[in-house]
């Protein structure tokens, strides 16, 4: 019995734990090559992006932004984090609300999108310590507790590995009060609408990705990411499970593009 006891020992002992498992786009990988694969689909588009963003929506992520942008709880002084900040769109929209006395960090974990957002804050004349970029996971933010009046994110949290552990995230670092507001593609609501997206998103997408940044396969990724990514109701109770309350949505276009909001109180 002894000896039996030892073996089942050593067996366990030698079993490696589950690799976690996640999903990159349509496909199941760890959550180590999720964070890879993620980090070479934005290095690959990051000289392209907006010019890709403005292609892929017909301009029409302007529109959203600025109304993102609108909903945003920011006032004048106030220190604002924007993560997933990739070439600072948003977070330049945000400096306006801020006045002269107001900062935002750009955070965002790959460095090309990063240095994209830092060319942008440095041509538009913010200096350092009114606009900072900061190199960061946003599951694994390297700031305090209760520092922040205002955390946004832009088309980011779906490729997060881990979606529940950035909202958490950003609970802890908002100040009591403060505001998570999330711009992210959803699920279309309007009879047919699905299927004409489905029939966009599929067919034209990648090939317009081909055409203009050589790399079809990083917006196959960024069309099947979006398929995976919870609708408008299930976000919306990921977000009231991570301690916001007054969490609510707004539809955009037919639903293709959601605003969730939500407060730390």
């Amino acid at each position: 019995m002894q000896s039996l006891r030892w073996s089942l020992t050593l067996y366990a002992a030698t079993i490696a734990p589950m690799e976690e498992r996640t999903h990159f786009g349509f496909e199941q990988v760890s959550s180590d090559e999720k964070k890879d694969r993620v980090m070479g689909v934005f290095s690959s588009v990051a000289n392209k992006y907006d010019m890709m963003n403005d292609l892929m929506s017909g301009g029409m992520h302007r529109l959203w932004k600025c109304r993102m942008r609108q909903c945003a709880a920011v006032r004048s002084g106030q220190t604002v984090l924007d993560v997933a900040a990739g070439s600072g769109d948003v977070a330049l929209g945000h400096l306006k609300k801020l006045g002269a006395s107001g900062r935002v960090i750009l955070s965002d974990l790959n460095d090309p999108m990063l240095r994209e957002g830092a060319r942008r804050m440095l041509d538009d004349g913010h200096l350092p310590g009114r606009a900072d970029c900061i190199q960061a996971d946003g599951s694994k933010l390297p700031f305090a507790d209760a520092s922040m009046d205002c955390v946004s994110i832009a088309f980011g949290i779906r490729n997060f590995v881990d979606i529940e552990a950035g909202l958490a995230e950003f609970y802890r670092v908002l100040k009591p009060g403060g505001q998570f507001i999330c711009l992210e593609f959803s699920k279309p609501v309007l009879p047919l609408l699905d299927v004409v997206y489905d029939t966009y998103s599929f067919h034209v997408i990648p090939r317009l990705g081909k055409w203009v940044t050589g790399d079809s396969e990083s917006y196959q990724y960024l069309v099947e990411s979006i398929r995976r990514f919870p609708d408008q109701q299930r976000f919306s109770r990921l977000i009231s499970q991570a301690g916001f309350d007054l969490v609510r949505h707004e539809n955009m276009t037919g639903g293709v593009v959601a605003l969730h909001r939500g407060y730390k109180l």
